[in-house]
């Protein structure tokens, strides 16, 4: 099963995924793999990482680091896989000197597609970084032209996609 969690900054969406990934595994009885993608820069992203990691704690999650060529990203055994996010994935291809630069969308589809067959369940996080109205120089308007395009990619062929809004799980396909 892929699903396919988004919502904007601070909407409760990682707490939603999570849930949805530890009911997945408990089900069917599998390991529980946590695809990191956000390398912690500064103050901030540290404190990022530790909040998610405190989030997470006590549920099961093997945690792996994963910033660019995530087609490449091997799994101990067939599990439940929360990647997150699909956001920083994708700024991780365009702008690390090791990532895919124009072949960005192209990567991020592959590796998808490559952990979907490796894996028995993949929930996918992304944000909502379409809706604050403001204009954006172009190297932005690049990035969200390009990560817009992911999202629908995956969303259209995902068997769930969620929007969480205020906390509130908002199903959009089931």
């Amino acid at each position: 099963m892929l699903a396919v969690i988004t919502g904007g900054s601070g909407s409760g969406k990682s707490e939603y995924a999570e849930s949805v990934a530890t009911s997945l595994a408990k089900r069917d009885g599998l390991p529980l793999y946590y695809i990191a993608t956000m390398r912690p820069f500064g103050a901030e992203g540290m404190w990022r990482v530790e909040r998610h990691r405190k989030l997470r704690a006590g549920k099961g999650f093997e945690t792996i680091e994963c910033y660019v060529n995530l087609k490449g990203q091997t799994l101990p055994e067939k599990g439940v896989v929360l990647l997150e996010c699909m956001s920083n994935l994708t700024a991780n291809e365009m702008f690390e000197p090791e990532g895919a630069g124009n072949n960005t969308v192209e990567a991020v589809l592959a590796g998808v597609e490559a952990l979907k067959d490796r894996c028995a369940h993949l929930v996918i996080v992304t944000n909502d970084v379409f809706s604050d109205g403001i204009t954006y120089d172009e190297v932005t308007k690049l990035y969200q032209e390009r990560l817009g395009t992911i999202n629908r990619r995956i969303a259209a062929e995902a068997d769930e996609a969620t929007e969480v809004v205020c906390g509130i799980p908002l199903r959009l396909k089931k």
